[in-house]
């Protein structure tokens, strides 16, 4: 069997790569921050597994598939932006977690304990991220298109409904897989800093999406391997190596 960290290794890697290519895809403003309140919709789900001792992964994912589920319907009943919408469905999922989230387990909650990977987690996050990588390579340009222009993606023949849901559920299933890793807290930036590090060094629309994904991928890889030198919680180390390359791409700047 494999050691503990060679579990947490492999898990976060892949949680970390797919979820920097999906936040290439965060283009406009009004969808950037969405990983973050997707990730406080994880909050009920987590507190109820963390109450009756079950895998923290199925609470979350039950919890924000059924708010990405009432997210995309509020949409299709409403003239406002997805970011709004889910601003409103994760407040009063915040509300409801921590009503019964006990305290004394609201750290693991919050920021991920990596060192809880058990084999199927591991599993799950391999399966998941892949499924979710080759449905978003597949749909990657009607989402661009949608991103710049609803009506000009209409147009195009794209069903906007159809592939909206799509994405919000993909975004669901990577927010309930970074929960192990990051804890509700820390979601977003697995999303967003990968992305906006690929768009300072990118030229193109395919390298952005690809050094997305191998930035998301080495800073979990490399902040794993710092918590495994100081014990530190891995979830702040990963998102804090994830920053200390924004910082240096800055730097490599494509002009």
């Amino acid at each position: 069997m494999p050691s503990q960290f060679i579990l947490g290794l492999i898990t976060a890697s892949f949680i970390g790569g797919v979820a920097g290519y999906l936040g290439s895809l965060m283009i406009s403003k009004r969808m950037a921050l969405v990983g973050g309140p997707l990730g406080h919709l994880a909050l009920p789900g987590v507190a109820l597994s963390l109450i009756y001792h079950s895998n923290i992964f199925l609470g979350a994912l039950l919890s924000i598939s059924l708010g990405a589920v009432i997210i995309w319907w509020l949409k299709t009943k409403t003239k406002l932006s997805i970011e709004a919408l889910t601003g409103l469905v994760f407040a009063a999922g915040v509300a409801l977690g921590f009503l019964i989230l006990p305290l004394s387990q609201a750290e693991e909650a919050l920021i991920g304990d990596i060192t809880k990977v058990n084999p199927i987690d591991t599993i799950l996050a391999v399966i998941l991220g892949l499924v979710i990588f080759f449905v978003i390579k597949k749909i990657y340009q009607k989402m661009v298109l949608l991103e710049i222009s609803e009506d000009l993606a209409k147009t195009e023949g794209v069903n906007v409904k159809r592939y909206n849901l799509i994405y919000l559920i993909s975004l669901g299933l990577m927010v309930a897989l970074e929960v192990k890793i990051v804890g509700i807290l820390l979601t977003a930036a697995l999303f967003i800093i990968p992305a906006a590090s690929a768009r300072n060094i990118s030229t193109t629309l395919g390298q952005y999406g690809l050094f997305s994904l191998i930035i998301g991928m080495v800073s979990a890889i490399l902040g794993m391997f710092l918590f495994k030198l100081t014990q530190v919680p891995a979830g702040p180390l990963i998102i804090l190596v994830n920053t200390s390359v924004f910082i240096i791409s800055i730097f490599l700047k494509s002009e």
